[in-house]
């Protein structure tokens, strides 16, 4: 990045997160504090009103914006795009804000470069299937998003695919959630749930009876969606041989966390919370894989492989 762009980016830092110290500017944009410093003098003597607190880092002067800016193809290509993945996956109300948002930038944009932009958004498509029995979702996206936003606990009955030994595949569930998680087609509510006392995730198109609560709920800090759950001490690994290693690779788990290509095939790492959660996986793949570890889950595909056969055994 050149001095100019930095300038304009440490600008555009300060106007979105509202004071920054020179450490935390010369890690985002990799310099050092000096140069940090040369930066905020020269824009001090541009013009731009850059306040100093002493331990608390800079500030721009309350008011100040910076004026409208022009966007380069790429970058207003990328928007559009994003406006239309998000048309295609959320409910009708956050659909119809991404196309009056698309309708926005593609206006402001210079005729010549309105119809370069216009062209390529033409090359490019995303696509989102629409899964049949979903029609309750955009409705719980709805309420899942207020929840969000006001910080409210919520309640739902919930369908798991893996129940605990004994237990009944139907639960209720009280959560606080964090945030809504977009994966393989299919929205995910990142919640803590009091049940189990942890978090998870929840496949909203499994739940049903939602309501939201009046008790409230404070975020942990520094908490990330994009965090690996802590939880998931349950190390598998398992050894694909060559004739599929390239469509794992197109088609990986979502619990993969490492893969190693050996001479004897594909090592892959997955972590979880319980052996269940990618037994089905594996068997998808037949004798073209082998678990390495853990042992329980070794005898656990062999029994399931000994029950399939008992399947077709003629008698």
């Amino acid at each position: 990045m050149n001095r100019t762009d930095r300038l304009l980016a440490i600008v555009l830092e300060l106007q979105a997160a509202g004071r920054r110290r020179a450490e935390d500017l010369a890690a985002t944009f990799e310099v050092g504090k000096r140069t940090i410093y040369r930066d905020i003098q020269a824009l001090c003597e541009a013009g731009v009103p850059v306040i100093s607190t002493p331990g608390q880092g800079y500030a721009l002067l309350e008011g100040y914006f910076l004026p409208p800016l022009r966007f380069t193809a790429d970058e207003a290509l990328i928007l559009l795009l994003g406006g239309d993945v998000m048309a295609q996956s959320f409910d009708a109300e956050y659909r119809a804000a991404a196309q009056s948002a698309g309708r926005k930038i593609a206006g402001a944009l210079p005729e010549a470069l309105r119809e370069e932009v216009g062209s390529l958004r033409q090359s490019i498509r995303f696509v989102a299937e629409a899964v049949p029995g979903r029609g309750g979702e955009p409705g719980l996206l709805r309420q899942l998003r207020r929840a969000i936003v006001g910080s409210y606990s919520v309640c739902f009955r919930y369908h798991t695919r893996h129940p605990q030994e004994g237990g009944d595949a139907w639960s209720t569930r009280e959560a606080d959630p964090y945030g809504l998680v977009h994966i393989f087609g299919a929205w995910h509510l990142v919640a803590y749930c009091h049940l189990r006392a942890g978090i998870r995730r929840f496949r909203i198109d499994r739940m049903e009876q939602l309501a939201v609560l009046s008790r409230t709920f404070v975020r942990p800090p520094g908490f990330r969606l994009d965090q690996r759950d802590e939880q998931r001490s349950l190390t598998v690994r398992a050894l694909f041989d060559d004739t599929v290693a390239d469509w794992v690779r197109e088609s990986p788990s979502f619990f993969a966390v490492a893969q190693e290509q050996r001479a004897d095939g594909l090592l892959v790492t997955f972590r979880m919370r319980q052996e269940s959660e990618i037994l089905q996986w594996l068997l998808g793949w037949g004798a073209h894989v082998r678990v390495l570890e853990p042992e329980s889950l070794r005898q656990r595909l062999a029994a399931e492989a000994e029950q399939i056969l008992r399947q077709y055994v003629t008698r």
